[in-house]
């Protein structure tokens, strides 16, 4: 690795990490902001967790926000359900296709397979499980051609059917694939972009290796690092006032970190244990920029378990803007409770 030539602070970070994803100052709500709010996509494996992740960025959310025209579902990152924009399909798709003959050839296979099978129907891939013959989670392995969508209510099976093919070349898809994540998290190395990405190991050196002349080395307070040579100037800008309360969902863009990465957001082991889990994520509660503990929802009861004393102030703006949460189906408002 080239030796860095620029260092850059946690506090740098984090506060271009927050301005690049909006999570200091909602966006307007339009197309194009839903867009930039899913310019890493929206993980939503979790029911309605990319709604959160845009009420958290995108002004004027709704419970129906998550379906607007200019959003579509597909199998993403791990084969889990992503929000992303309409045109960054082939991002989210083919920059995941497989490189390996073995595994390009079941891709290829299952969407051939698939296509002849449901044409132009939807259906539930458990059906079209069944019709093929086949295990339904198999089905994903067509989702890196770029031609399956999904819509995924969260308490039934997911509904497929099939598109065109994306005209981006899968090289190209992953290279840009590579350029949202160094976006979005600032730095990054190929070895955290292989494991937000899903991709199998050591395919990440080559896709940095072929955005060289793009990235520029700095070292970070957990190791050395790459970041895109055009966020340079960001990065060393004057951060802005971070806003007073943010909930982030489980699996949120924000907080998809790997390995050490974690220790930049969240110093304190203990605390990383409480957030990043080995079963099902917490979402994450932002304080004045600052992770400050967890959250846990049962219908329209939030459980909060702060890591430090707040201020009346911290906890007025926080249950604030749990009150704003648009989730669907609730009977009545939502009740906090703070559990330290």
């Amino acid at each position: 690795m080239t030796e860095p030539r620029l260092e850059l602070s946690r506090e740098q970070i984090l506060a271009f990490r927050r301005s690049v994803g909006a999570l200091d100052e909602r966006l307007p709500m339009s197309a194009e902001s839903l867009r930039r709010a899913a310019w890493a996509g929206l993980p939503d494996s979790m029911p309605r967790a990319a709604l959160l992740s845009i009420h958290a960025r995108v002004a004027g959310a709704d419970s129906s926000t998550w379906e607007h025209p200019s959003l579509v579902q597909v199998w993403g990152p791990r084969f889990s359900a992503y929000v992303v924009a309409e045109p960054d399909i082939a991002v989210f798709t083919l920059g995941r296709l497989p490189i390996d003959a073995a595994g390009l050839r079941r891709a290829e296979d299952t969407a051939s397979r698939l296509k002849g099978f449901l044409g132009d129907r939807r259906m539930t891939y458990g059906e079209a499980g069944r019709g093929l013959g086949v295990g339904p989670n198999s089905l994903r392995y067509a989702a890196p051609t770029g031609t399956v969508l999904m819509r995924w209510e969260g308490a039934r099976q997911p509904v497929i059917w099939m598109i065109p093919r994306p005209v981006m070349a899968a090289d190209e898809a992953r290279l840009e694939l590579a350029r949202r994540y160094l976006h979005v998290f600032g730095t990054g190395t190929p070895v955290g972009f292989t494991n937000w990405a899903g991709l199998k190991p050591r395919r990440g050196g080559p896709v940095f290796e072929a955005l060289a002349d793009e990235l520029t080395p700095v070292r970070t307070p957990v190791g050395d690092a790459w970041i895109l040579a055009r966020d340079e100037s960001a990065l060393r800008a004057k951060a802005g006032p971070p806003a007073q309360a943010r909930f982030l969902p489980s699996g949120d863009t924000y907080y998809l970190f790997w390995g050490t990465d974690r220790q930049l957001l969240v110093a304190d082991a203990k605390r990383r244990a409480e957030l990043w889990t080995s079963r099902v994520w917490p979402g994450a509660v932002l304080v004045g920029g600052e992770v400050v503990g967890t959250w846990r929802r049962a219908e329209a009861d939030l459980t909060i378990e702060a890591w430090r004393r707040l201020s009346p102030g911290e906890r007025a703006a926080v249950e604030a803007e749990a009150a704003s949460l648009p989730l669907p189906g609730l009977r009545g408002p939502i009740r906090v409770t703070w559990a330290s």
